[in-house]
């Protein structure tokens, strides 16, 4: 029996070890299937297939893998903008390119910079002579603005153009909050520093109101005059000054009313255009398919032109989406993580350093600690300073501003967002609240400050008057590091400051930026700066990884479509646009009850930003909605 039995724990570990031999084989074939970078050998003759299938960023951001196994989280797409732009670029030198196609049937946006950076190389496409065509179902504002620079631009007939223009309505919670007793106390200095409004208020301050008018002003201008250049026979202002006239003419006919418009040149599903890209193309691997067409993705086109690492290395360290606290990131900029990549580019001898910068702001502790870093960087090192330049891409605002103080040089664009250089901090008491469910609050202090903040019982005036002092003394040292770096007094700063957006042209007259620019001219300057005749751009810290992003190429469907996918139609895009809408309601109050520390953080150029998830609902916020039964 005794033998029977050890024979039987050795059958159970032989089985146990095949199985366990099976999975890691199974996962490391399935890792280095989803890992593999494109050989030259994949690249094609015909067209080259960009298929923007979700938003364009400054940075992708890393995925939950157990999120995306368990189905709570569907793969998040995202495309760098500098992929996009390279691989259009090389398009247009590349002989195995005869077409470049755009789908956006699936495009869910991005910022403006991005889309004028887009534009430019498309145009750099049809300037080598070889055509550009996009596809989707409805197009709207970066979807049109795309489409203006393409030779032939084509729409689905269950669909059609649409401008928007930018700016809308956002939630406003002061009379929710008062309903409820919630008190919420407000810390801040800045006339226009207008981010805690929606707690205070049930609409917008006349401050808040002028500066949001001249900056939507001035981004929706830069729109306009980017899709009259590109594209002159597009009928804007008759559209956007009357749109139901312009679409009654057409008789309701969206895609007949884009083509009077001159948004789109034709109207086919995605067979009729495939026929036509075939036809510039070459026919693809099924010939007897409809609609089928010779392709490579960017994917092959970037890795059969490796870029040139010769010459020394201009350090490149990327700051994009909200500052917090930690290591959090890519796509979100963690104090510790950044602080550390610029560290490790000091380590490494880089000879410059250029910070691309696509951030609302953030945690101000987290901003000091990027800046930190950014001035190790720039002491001295074997008697030798370095020089330090900061491009600035669709947004640098707030704590985007103040990670640019160090830099002796600031790029930015005309449709940049900066400034909104003010702080803040917002915390919730909610003895009225618990007052109304016969819940008070007693107790012995033995100073003033005993116990504060106390979010059960109130504050005292002392403690109020501590977090507001802490605010201004924020505030003061805010200014002082942008009348350092600009070369101006502090109350020439103030003047420009006081939480205020400004688009980057009124930037540049302010003095807050420097140059009209992108990272290309950025990267130059800084070379030049370091007085390096060869040179090459290394980027710290903008791969996503791990089993998330491994997922996300599992997860993340075929992009192997033989045309152009089918999209939304115009009710389905108003349908998206309105649960974003309600999804904002709630993302509101989670931001009230999860604001830690000093903020410096802007309104406006959060409102385009992904909803705070639902899970992120902790703290003070979590507290009220258990008391209102609300969860």
């Amino acid at each position: 029996m005794q033998f029977a039995r050890k024979v039987w724990h050795l059958l159970v570990a032989i089985k146990d070890g095949l199985v366990l031999l099976l999975m890691l084989l199974f996962f490391g074939l399935l890792y280095g299937a989803l890992t593999t970078r494109p050989s030259q050998a994949a690249l094609k003759d015909g067209a080259l297939l960009v298929k923007l299938d979700g938003s364009v960023v400054e940075e992708p951001s890393e995925q939950d893998a157990l999120k995306l196994i368990s189905g709570v989280e569907g793969p998040l797409h995202q495309h760098r903008a500098r992929d996009v732009v390279r691989a259009l670029e090389l398009a247009a030198s590349d002989d195995h390119v005869k077409v470049v196609v755009l789908d956006l049937s699936t495009f869910t946006g991005g910022g403006l910079v991005h889309m004028e950076e887009i534009g430019a190389a498309m145009d750099k496409v049809r300037a080598a002579k070889k055509p550009v065509l996009t596809y989707a179902t409805a197009y709207i504002d970066d979807g049109v603005m795309l489409a203006a620079h393409a030779s032939e631009a084509w729409v689905h007939p269950m669909g059609g153009a649409f401008v928007m223009g930018p700016g809308g309505t956002m939630p406003y919670y002061g009379k929710l909050l008062k309903d409820y007793g919630v008190k919420v106390h407000v810390f801040k200095v800045g006339t226009f520093k207008d981010f805690v409004e929606p707690y205070e208020r049930n609409d917008a301050s006349a401050p808040s109101r002028e500066a949001r008018t001249a900056l939507y002003a001035a981004l929706w201008e830069d729109w306009k005059a980017d899709v009259a250049k590109a594209r002159p026979k597009a009928q804007i202002e008759a559209i956007t000054k009357d749109p139901v006239a312009w679409f009654t003419a057409a008789k309701g006919d969206a895609a007949q009313a884009a083509v009077n418009a001159g948004l789109v040149d034709h109207v086919g599903d995605n067979v009729a255009f495939g026929e036509r890209v075939k036809q510039l193309a070459g026919p693809g691997e099924d010939k007897d398919l409809p609609g089928t067409y010779a392709f490579s993705k960017p994917e092959a086109l970037l890795a059969a032109h490796p870029i040139d690492r010769s010459g020394k290395a201009v350090a490149v360290v990327t700051i994009a989406g909200e500052i917090v606290d930690g290591k959090a990131g890519p796509g979100t900029a963690g104090g510790d993580r950044i602080a550390k990549l610029i560290d490790q580019a000091n380590r490494d001898d880089g000879q410059a350093l250029v910070l691309r910068v696509d951030s609302p702001g953030g945690s101000v502790l987290a901003s000091e600690q990027i800046r930190g870093a950014i001035e190790r960087f720039k002491a001295p090192k074997d008697g030798k300073s370095r020089p330090v330049v900061v491009s600035m891409a669709n947004v640098a605002a707030s704590g985007g501003y103040w990670v640019s103080t160090p830099a002796q040089r600031i790029f930015a664009e005309p449709g940049t967002v900066t400034g909104s250089i003010g702080i803040f901090t917002a915390l919730p008491s909610f003895e009225n609240t618990l007052a109304r469910y016969g819940v008070t609050s007693d107790g012995v202090r033995t100073t003033s400050l005993s116990g504060q903040p106390d979010v059960l019982a109130g504050f005292t005036p002392e403690a109020e008057k501590l977090l507001q002092a802490n605010i201004e003394n924020g505030y003061a040292r805010f200014i002082g590091l942008v009348a350092k770096s600009r070369g101006k007094t502090t109350a020439q700063i103030d003047a420009v400051a006081q939480g205020r957006v400004w688009d980057g042209g009124t930037a540049r007259q302010k003095g807050l930026v420097d140059e009209f620019g992108g990272m290309p001219e950025a990267l130059k300057y800084a070379a030049g700066a370091a007085k390096l005749e060869t040179w090459h751009a290394k980027y710290y810290g903008t791969e996503p990884h791990g089993y998330g992003t491994m997922l996300a190429g599992l997860f993340g469907g075929d992009d192997d479509a033989d045309s152009a996918s089918e999209g939304r139609d115009l009710a389905g895009l108003m349908a998206l646009r309105q649960q974003d809408a309600l999804a904002r309601v709630g993302s509101g109050l989670v931001r009230l009850g999860s604001v830690q520390g000093m903020q410096a953080v802007c309104l406006d150029c959060t409102l385009a930003a992904p909803a705070p998830k639902a899970d992120q609902a902790t703290g003070w916020l979590a507290m009220l909605a258990t008391v209102l039964r609300l969860r």
